[in-house]
C-alpha cells in the first residue's frame, strides 16, 4: 500500500507528473494492443486501467507500470483464430462478441493461475534467469519496442512497393511531418533534463507539440485517427459466457491459452521487476507481484478487459521521469481512464509522432549498450546465451526466449561441472581417494572412472571433504560403487558425508564414518 508518511512534497510532485506522462503514453499502446488481440480498443483501455490500478496498490515493486501488453495480446491472436474457425456461421458482430467472451474467460483463469503461483511462493524462481539471458531479454525487448513504432510510419498502399528503399522513400514523402515531430520529441527528451528536471521532458514534449500541431493546423496522424474514443465509459461488471467451459474442446483451448498467458505475463513482469531492481538498487517482491498481477487480470476479465502484465517501456519511462513510488503508477492508471472518459477530444488531438518519439527514446534507454562491449570479454557460452535470447525475443516469444536462455545456461553449467577429480595416497595398507568437485547426475560417469575396484587394496577410504553430493543420482552412484567393493570382498569406508546424504544411502550407509567436521548441506532428491 502507499506509505503516506514517507512521501515528501517532492516525491508527490514527481510521482504525479511522471504518472501523467505515462497515462498519456498508455492510451495509444492500449488501443494498438487491442487491435493485435482482435477486440475493441475499449478492452485494452479497461485492462490498462484495472490491471494498472490493482498492481499499483498491491504489486511487489513501487512505480512499476502494468497494463495491456503486446506479448500477452499476441497469445490471444491464436485464440481468436481458433474461435473464427469453429464459429464460421456467425456474423461479424456476433463473432467479435464470441472472441471477447473467450478472451475474458481466459484472462480470469490466467489470473487465478498467477495468484496460485504467487501464493506458492514460486516467484523466486526468476532468480534462475542468468544475467546474460536478462541482458538478452532487455536488448531484444528494446528492439521490439522500436520495431513496434514502424507501422505508424508506413506509407499508404505499402504493398505496391518492391523494396525497403522504395518504402523508406515513400514514407519520407508522405510522413515527413511525423519525422520532424519525432526528432523534436527526441531532442526535447535528450536535452531538456540537462536544463531542468522540474517536469518530465516527455510530458513537456507532448503538451507543447500537441498545441503547435493543433493551433497550427498541421496535418499529421493523431490518436483520434486510431480509434473513436468519444463513447468510452467507466468499466462495469461483465459476466462472461461460462457455458463455453462446458464444451471439452473449448475448455481445452481456453485452459491451454490461459496457462501460456499466465506464464508469459509472469515472466515479463518478473523480468521487468529485475530490470528496475538493477536500475534502482532496491529489491522488489516477486511473489507479491505474482499475486497482484493475478488479481488484476482476473478482475480485468470480470470488467470487460483482457489480461496483461508489466510494461517495461512504460516502467522505464516512469522510473527515469522520477516516478519511484506507488503514487506514480496509481496516478497513471486513474488518470488514464479519466482522460479517456472525460477528455477524449484532448487525447484524440495528441500526434502519434510524439508518442513514437517517446518510445524510441525508451528503446534507446532500455538497450544495454554495455552488454555489447562486454561480449568479447564474456565466456563464449554467456555471449551465446545473450545473443540467442535477444534473437528469440525479437522473432518469437518472450517466454520461449527466457526459457531457452535458462536451459542453455543450465546445460553449459552442467557440462562445465560434469567432472569430479580424485587424488590418491596410501595410509599404511589403506588407499585414500580424496575427491574434489560436485557429484550430481552430470558427473556420475566421471566419478565412476576414478576408481579401480579390481586393483585396489583390501581397505579403501573415499574422502568427500572437498566434494559435495548434489542430488539423488550422486547418492545412487555411491551406493552402486559400495556394492562393487562389497562384492569384491574389500572394506570400504566413506568419510565426510552430510547427514542428509547418509540418510539417502541404502547400501553405503553402514560404511559411512561419523566425524566432527562432517558437512551439513542438504541433497536434492525427488519427493
Amino acid at each position: 500500500m502507499v506509505d503516506i508518511q514517507r512521501y515528501s512534497k517532492q516525491n508527490i510532485k514527481n510521482d504525479i507528473l511522471s504518472g501523467a506522462l505515462v497515462a498519456v503514453a498508455l492510451v495509444p499502446e492500449a488501443i494498438a494492443f487491442s487491435f493485435i488481440a482482435g477486440v475493441s480498443p475499449v478492452v485494452g483501455l479497461y485492462a490498462a486501467f484495472i490491471i494498472g490500478l490493482i498492481t499499483s496498490i498491491l504489486g511487489g515493486k513501487p512505480g512499476m507500470i502494468s497494463g495491456a501488453t503486446g506479448s500477452v495480446a499476441v497469445v490471444f491472436v491464436s485464440l481468436g483464430l481458433w474461435v473464427k474457425q469453429h464459429y464460421p456461421n456467425l456474423d461479424t458482430e456476433a463473432l467479435s462478441m464470441m472472441v471477447l467472451h473467450y478472451i475474458l474467460i481466459t484472462s480470469i483463469l490466467a489470473g487465478l493461475i498467477q495468484i496460485a503461483i504467487g501464493l506458492l511462493r514460486m516467484g523466486k524462481f526468476i532468480r534462475l534467469v542468468p544475467q546474460p539471458a536478462l541482458f538478452g531479454f532487455v536488448n531484444g525487448l528494446a528492439i521490439v519496442i522500436a520495431l513496434a513504432q514502424l507501422p505508424f510510419l508506413a506509407p499508404a498502399h505499402m504493398e505496391q512497393y518492391h523494396s525497403w528503399i522504395e518504402i523508406m522513400q515513400a514514407s519520407l514523402r508522405e510522413n515527413y511531418v511525423m519525422y520532424i515531430i519525432i526528432a523534436a520529441t527526441m531532442l526535447t527528451m535528450q536535452y531538456l533534463p540537462k536544463l531542468s528536471k522540474a517536469v518530465p521532458a516527455g510530458l513537456v514534449a507532448i503538451v507543447i507539440i500537441t498545441l503547435v500541431v493543433y493551433f497550427g493546423h498541421i496535418d499529421t496522424k493523431t490518436v483520434g485517427d486510431m480509434a473513436d474514443l468519444s463513447h468510452v465509459s467507466f468499466p462495469h461488471f461483465v459476466l462472461p459466457d461460462w457455458h463455453l467451459l462446458l464444451s471439452w474442446e473449448s475448455l481445452t483451448v481456453i485452459v491451454s491459452t490461459a496457462v501460456i498467458v499466465a506464464l508469459v505475463g509472469l515472466i515479463e513482469s518478473l523480468l521487468t521487476l529485475s530490470v528496475l531492481d538493477e536500475m534502482g538498487g532496491k529489491r522488489g517482491s516477486g511473489n507479491k507481484e505474482c499475486v497482484a498481477l493475478g488479481i488484476g487480470n482476473a478482475t480485468s476479465g470480470l470488467f470487460g478487459g483482457m489480461a496483461g502484465c508489466a510494461m517495461i517501456g512504460q516502467s522505464v519511462i516512469n522510473f527515469t521521469s522520477g516516478g519511484l513510488g506507488r503514487l506514480s503508477s496509481f496516478t497513471a492508471a486513474t488518470l488514464l481512464i479519466i482522460l479517456v472518459v472525460s477528455f477524449s477530444k484532448v487525447i484524440s488531438a495528441i500526434p502519434i509522432a510524439v508518442l513514437v518519439g517517446i518510445m524510441f527514446m525508451v528503446s534507446i534507454g532500455t538497450f544495454e549498450f554495455s552488454s555489447v562491449k562486454r561480449l568479447k570479454h564474456m565466456p563464449k557460452s554467456d555471449a551465446f546465451v545473450l545473443i540467442v535470447v535477444t534473437i528469440i525475443t525479437i522473432f518469437a516469444d518472450l517466454a520461449v526466449a527466457v526459457i531457452a536462455g535458462i536451459i542453455i545456461s543450465a546445460l553449459v553449467f552442467a557440462w562445465k561441472h560434469a567432472r569430479i577429480f580424485s587424488r590418491t595416497h596410501m595410509e599404511g595398507n589403506k588407499k585414500i581417494y580424496e575427491l574434489d568437485g560436485p557429484l550430481f547426475f552430470g558427473s556420475v560417469t566421471s566419478f565412476n572412472e576414478q576408481f579401480n575396484v579390481a586393483e585396489d587394496p583390501d581397505e579403501v577410504v573415499i574422502d568427500f571433504k572437498n566434494a559435495r553430493v548434489m542430488d539423488s543420482s550422486g547418492a545412487e552412484a555411491i551406493d552402486a560403487l559400495t556394492e562393487k567393493y562389497r562384492k569384491a570382498g574389500k572394506k570400504l569406508t566413506l568419510r565426510h558425508l552430510s547427514e542428509d546424504c547418509k540418510k539417502m544411502l541404502t547400501i553405503a550407509g553402514p560404511f559411512c564414518t561419523y566425524e566432527e567436521d562432517d558437512p551439513t548441506y542438504k541433497v536434492a532428491h525427488d519427493i
